[in-house]
């Protein structure tokens, strides 16, 4: 700047000469703050790439982990359905076992009445081969 001075030449406003006499818009501080701000910026940007990778992660894992919960819940939903069915099944064998139980008890005491008939019968059969033959 000393020479630019001695030879009265003034850079315009804006225009400035750094350290190594390099014409600059800048002064150097305001570029030694841009480069810093670009530095800063560039980290910014690389730790928000790193934590949309870390979200686009997750967003994966728990997508896979939704579908894994779907699936098992749809396990459990045929389980449960498998389950009325097995119950419904046996209720449906259950009375269909109380019917022939009842059906079964009615036979045997059809059966029992028509035995104690044939015995009274026989008895009586007896008696009069028995008052037959007494008489002869």
């Amino acid at each position: 700047m000393a020479d630019t001075e001695a030879s009265g030449i003034q850079p315009p406003a804006n225009l400035h000469f750094d350290d190594l006499n390099k014409l600059r818009v800048m002064t150097s501080d305001a570029c030694e703050e841009t480069v810093a701000l670009k530095d800063e910026c560039k980290d910014f940007v690389e730790k928000f790439e790193g934590y949309q990778e870390l979200i686009d992660t997750f967003t994966g894992l728990m997508s896979e982990l939704g579908k894994e919960v779907e699936a098992e819940k749809m396990k459990a939903i045929g389980s449960q359905n498998l389950l009325k069915t097995v119950r419904k099944q046996r209720d449906t064998k259950q009375q269909q076992l109380k019917e022939m139980m009842v059906e079964k008890n009615l036979q045997l005491m059809r059966l029992r009445a028509e035995v104690e008939q044939l015995q009274r019968h026989e008895d009586e059969q007896r008696e009069f081969v028995a008052h037959f033959a007494n008489s002869k």
